[in-house]
């Protein structure tokens, strides 16, 4: 008698991951196409020392409390598979955005992300700093490294922008022209010093900063748009933003759509990639859905990046 065939779900696991990636790169090109671009520029990714990226999913997992929510993370791969998932989609250049929740811990995020850089060419070389003694110097540092962009985020780190110890990294960051991305916004939930008022008093003192703020500012989008009118060189990136998951709890209001046309050589496609509920195409296709057109779109999705980091 022959052997029985194997069940569908024991044979096919990696032909069907194989059609999923299949798919969605078609579903990408497809938005590529229909707004006239080649490539992608993705401001806001993640790449970390993989032990560092296992706490942040355990973390999400968990729900944590500052998610509030379930979270599955669609891109839990490898890393290697991650920058090919990526390269795939055809994103031409991407960050590693990495942040400390603590002091002493962003000197060897950015040894590493320096490492991680110079064997990535397409990884726009990202580094990070925390509220610390030594944060000028752990900036300097990663500056003479080659670091291109800055993640900050005020949210995990817990952390005032204003802090003294801060004062001459901004004053640098701003002298140098490096853009930094900051998780400001009091989205998914508030912390201690996110919102408007602490980002704006730093914007005050440092007018001349290029500060990318995360996710539109979620959810004081409003607020948000106000500082990147005011300020010549402060930029908004599109991360989670007016996607299913994130428009049913923290919407963006419809009338301010009219703002954020106006605000077009402004704004960076961010996707939070890998760690995102939902496939990479579905932050394409909201973005297309807002009806802001082929020219904003392609704006958004690649030519402000490249002119903000000279590609």
């Amino acid at each position: 008698m022959a052997d029985p065939l194997p069940l569908p779900a024991e044979r096919d696991d990696a032909t069907s991951e194989r059609d999923d990636v299949t798919s969605e790169r078609e579903d990408v090109a497809a938005f590529r196409a229909e707004v006239g671009l080649e490539h992608l520029i993705d401001v806001h990714t993640h790449f970390m020392p993989q032990r560092v990226l296992d706490k942040v999913w355990a973390y999400f997992d968990a729900a944590g409390p500052l998610t509030g929510r379930a979270w599955p993370i669609t891109y839990r791969r490898e890393e290697q598979e991650r920058l090919d998932v990526l390269r795939g989609f055809g994103v031409r250049a991407f960050t590693a955005m990495l942040y400390p929740h603590k002091p002493g811990m962003a000197r060897w995020l950015n040894d590493w992300a320096a490492d991680f850089a110079a064997r990535t060419p397409d990884c726009l070389h990202t580094a990070t700093f925390y509220a610390e003694p030594c944060a000028l110097d752990d900036v300097r540092r990663a500056l003479d490294q080659g670091a291109r962009v800055f993640k900050c985020h005020l949210q995990v780190g817990d952390f005032d922008p204003n802090d003294p110890l801060l004062d001459a990294v901004w004053a640098l960051l701003a002298e140098r022209g490096i853009p930094v991305v900051t998780h400001c916004g009091s989205g998914p939930v508030p912390g201690r010093h996110t919102g408007p008022g602490p980002i704006g008093a730093l914007l005050a003192r440092h007018p001349a900063l290029r500060l990318v703020v995360a996710h539109l500012g979620m959810p004081e989008y409003a607020e948000f748009l106000d500082l990147a009118e005011r300020y010549e060189h402060v930029m908004l990136d599109t991360t989670m933003v007016f996607t299913p998951f994130v428009e049913s709890e923290l919407p963006f209001p419809r009338a301010e759509l009219p703002r954020l046309a106006g605000l077009r050589e402004k704004v960076l496609l961010g996707t939070d990639f890998p760690n995102i509920p939902y496939p990479y195409a579905d932050a394409l296709r909201a973005l297309r859905d807002t009806g802001l057109g082929a020219d904003w779109l392609r704006a958004a999705c690649h030519d402000n990046a490249a002119r903000l980091f000279g590609l």
